[in-house]
């Protein structure tokens, strides 16, 4: 079961994926985790990445579905994989399917969890209050104001994802707002459908 989580950042997503790893036993990939395991592990996509960023370069889109590519072939994605932050754009979607299509694959389904912003910084904001009454360091991601700039470029960047896989006929929307247990519980109903698929 092949399946990409969508949502603006504070929307729950680590927190479903967890609740999937457990449940179906396919891993998350993190691009972040798998560009440092690729240039901690010398790949030549790795040396790459390494040589992009060691220039103070952004890494191009090639480099990460490259990543994305040689990670997924990897034992335990065999059965399938959860994509969380990745892609970020439209251009990237479409090379992660050409990608997926050279390997004779596709993506099962494509869950977005629908939000409203304005609760979201609501929740952020008494996040970080609680993590600092609790005497902890705030993450610099948990300010109102770092967080709002985050939401600012998922609207431009990657909400347009939403009709690009809903043209395809992928996305599912989950409502984000409700507790999180309701969440996990309409998130499985989705994803049994396809595990169903895929086991037959």
């Amino acid at each position: 079961m092949r399946i990409i989580l969508l949502g603006p950042p504070g929307a729950g997503k680590g927190t479903q994926s967890e609740r999937i790893v457990a449940r179906y036993g396919i891993p998350q990939l993190s691009t972040g985790d798998m560009l440092r395991a690729a240039v901690a592990a010398g790949t030549p996509v790795g040396l790459q990445a390494k040589a992009v960023m060691e220039s103070g370069g952004l890494v191009s889109d090639a480099i990460v579905v490259g990543i994305v590519a040689d990670r997924i072939e990897e034992a335990d994605a065999k059965a399938g994989f959860i994509l969380d932050g990745f892609p970020r754009t439209v251009e990237q979607a479409e090379a992660l399917d050409a990608m997926l299509s050279d390997k004779g694959i596709a993506l099962d389904t494509v869950v977005e969890f629908v939000v409203d912003e304005n609760a979201l910084v609501g929740r952020i904001a008494k996040r970080a209050e609680e993590t600092a009454a609790r005497g902890q360091p705030v993450r610099k991601d948990d300010t109102p104001e770092v967080f709002k700039t985050r939401l600012e470029a998922y609207r431009k960047q990657t909400a347009p994802l939403s009709d690009y896989y809903a043209g395809g006929g992928l996305l599912q929307t989950i409502d984000g707002m409700k507790p999180v247990d309701a969440v996990t519980e309409h998130l499985v109903s989705v994803l049994d459908r396809h595990a169903a698929t895929v086991a037959s």
